[in-house]
């Protein structure tokens, strides 16, 4: 493990301990339920972490199992009894609709006496695709792009995608009955709210058709007629909470950005660094958070103050950016280029951004690095910071740098972790 001598190394380190802790084979065991008396166990599951949350189900459950989970391509594994089928993230793809479709069918026929393993993790909303009555994939695939684009809050797009979807937003376990349904969920969601992980293809959901019309029209999203209509219907109504369908179910969030974010605090507790952890929940646009970042790091830096120095801040949540350019980049590089530029080359200042789940939104890094040289090199090199920002190319910015952190997907994902050591 790095010490302080190499600021960039133990960043990095941060960020690998921070994703061990919430790995599907460390968290995941102590939640598996008893197999069922006289009846058979179904695992199914969807998200960047489902195909290791399967993983860790097999190697760990005392029963008989079977069944299907869908994963982003790429972030599979070797499974004997549960088949994993990869599909697109983060815009759905025609090998998620077929997947959910399958999903859909495997529990027509349980029956009381069956248990439903679910296993549910961050991405499971593009994953686990199956369009409402009326609707096409490509209009899904429309909407979710525009609302990807829109700057709009995790927690609204899966308002949305939970009303447009036969699978999500309880229906999953409406279709399981009368079977048992248990639900063991890494959450990618500020706040971890159970119903929102994924879209809660089954737990009740709160919100509601109008709600999520609302949503479209705040973000100016136009949609097709047939999707205004259906979102217009009651009919379609997702079930609500205290509906008596879910009473024999239950639901357990085993990891969150928390557990990321404390393990990164104790690693950096042994090197006689003091850590401080912001908060889990950061939402807001990228480069705005980064800005507030950035001017804590510089009060720290000058005035010792509301820390003194050397010291850690660390952070999570999910942040939004709204695309304006057509550079390349994640919300993680989008951040850590507008701290870059906020904070201007002041000594003593190094930071890390990257998502939990080894990919910075579709391409292919975790996230990056910044260190107090790294404008003065963009600069030798050419490179305009603040045009690369204003196109929306962070990739592009932190790759002629060198300063790209590129891993190989980690299979879970509690989304966005940030640390900035000030020295």
């Amino acid at each position: 493990m790095a010490s302080l001598n190499n600021p960039r190394q133990f960043l990095i380190d941060l960020y690998l301990t921070a994703i061990a802790a919430v790995s599907a084979d460390k968290c995941l065991p102590p939640y598996l339920p008893e197999p069922p008396a006289g009846g058979r166990t179904l695992v199914i599951g969807a998200g960047k972490g489902a195909a290791a949350m399967a993983k860790a189900v097999e190697d760990n459950y005392k029963g008989d199992i079977s069944g299907l989970v869908v994963t982003r391509y790429g972030h599979g594994v070797d499974t004997k009894y549960i088949e994993v089928v990869e599909a697109a993230h983060p815009v759905p793809d025609e090998a998620g609709r077929m997947a959910a479709m399958r999903i859909m069918e495997m529990v027509s026929d349980l029956t009381e006496k069956d248990l439903v393993l679910c296993l549910i993790s961050g991405g499971g909303s593009a994953l686990l695709v199956l369009p409402a009555k009326g609707v096409t994939l490509e209009q899904k695939q429309s909407v979710n792009r525009s609302l990807l684009r829109s700057g709009a809050g995790i927690s609204e797009i899966n308002c949305v995608r939970k009303h447009l979807s036969q699978i999500k937003g309880g229906r999953l376990a409406l279709a399981c009955a009368p079977a048992r349904v248990v639900t063991l969920m890494i959450s990618d969601i500020p706040g971890d709210d159970p119903g929102m992980i994924a879209s809660g293809p089954t737990l009740p959901d709160p919100t509601t058709c109008k709600e999520a019309l609302a949503i479209l029209d705040k973000y100016r999203i136009d949609v097709p007629e047939n999707i205004r209509e259906y979102l217009e219907n009651d009919e379609w109504e997702t079930p609500k909470p205290g509906d008596a369908r879910f009473s024999r179910n239950e639901s357990h969030v085993i990891a969150r950005a928390q557990d990321a974010l404390e393990a990164a605090a104790k690693m950096a507790g042994t090197t006689g660094i003091a850590p401080y952890i912001l908060s889990d929940r950061i939402e807001g646009e990228a480069r705005d958070i980064a800005l507030m970042h950035a001017a804590m790091a510089r009060q720290v830096a000058v005035y010792d103050q509301p820390f003194p120095k050397p010291c850690l801040i660390i952070s999570g949540g999910e942040t939004a950016v709204t695309v304006h350019g057509n550079g390349r980049g994640g919300r993680n590089t989008e951040f850590l280029l507008s701290f870059a530029i906020a904070v201007d080359a002041l000594p003593g200042i190094y930071a890390i951004a990257c998502d939990t789940d080894g990919i910075d939104g579709s391409e292919d890094n975790a996230g990056a690095l910044y260190m107090p040289d790294s404008l003065s090199r963009a600069a030798k090199a050419g490179i305009n910071a603040r045009m690369r920002l204003e196109n929306n190319d962070g990739y592009g910015f932190f790759s002629a740098l060198n300063d790209l952190l590129v891993t190989r997907p980690s299979r879970t994902n509690v989304n966005d972790f940030r640390a900035i050591l000030i020295m």
